[in-house]
C-alpha cells in the first residue's frame, strides 16, 4: 500500500473551503482536474452539492476517474474512495480541515492506494505533486472567494 499526505493553508475560514469541496462543479476552477464529467457522475444534486454515496467522475487529460463520497463531517472531513481508475486500486482519501489559531484553515489531503503493476514509483511521485496542486489550488481559490 502506498500513500501521499499534503497540506496547504489559506486565510479563508473552513466554511468557505468546505463549500468548495462539496460543489463538484467548482473543482475544475481551482483543482488540477480539467472537467467534471456530469454525464458519468451519479447522485449529484441539482445545486451541485453532494452527499455520501454520490459518485463523481472527473477528467484529467484523457483519463476519467470516478470517486464515491464515503464520509462527510461538515466543515471538517471529506472522504472518498476510488470507484474507477485505470492506474489505481484500493484508493481511499480524505480532506481534513482545521481552523488555524489566528484565523484561516489548514487543509490536509491524504490517501492510500495500490498502483497498477510497474507503476508504483511513477504514481508515488505523480500523486504527491498532483495532490499538492489540488490542496494549493483549493487554498488559493478559497482565499479569493472569501475576500
Amino acid at each position: 500500500m502506498q500513500s501521499y499526505d499534503v497540506t496547504a493553508e489559506t486565510p479563508a475560514p473552513p466554511s468557505v473551503v468546505w463549500s468548495l469541496l462539496l460543489d463538484a462543479r467548482s473543482w475544475p476552477t481551482w483543482s488540477a482536474v480539467d472537467a467534471l464529467e456530469a454525464g458519468q457522475s451519479e447522485g449529484l444534486s441539482a445545486d451541485g452539492r453532494d452527499e455520501v454515496g454520490a459518485v463523481r467522475a472527473f477528467r484529467t487529460g484523457k483519463v476519467v476517474t470516478k470517486e464515491r463520497i464515503t464520509e462527510l463531517e461538515p466543515g471538517r472531513r471529506f472522504a472518498y474512495e476510488g470507484v474507477e481508475n485505470p492506474q489505481l486500486t484500493d484508493y481511499r482519501a480524505a480532506v481534513e480541515l482545521r481552523e488555524l489559531p489566528g484565523g484561516g484553515t489548514r487543509i490536509r489531503w491524504h490517501g492510500t492506494y495500490r498502483a497498477r503493476r510497474g507503476m508504483g514509483w511513477f504514481m508515488r511521485r505523480y500523486l504527491r505533486r498532483f495532490m499538492g496542486r489540488m490542496a494549493a489550488g483549493l487554498a488559493e481559490h478559497a482565499a479569493t472567494v472569501s475576500r
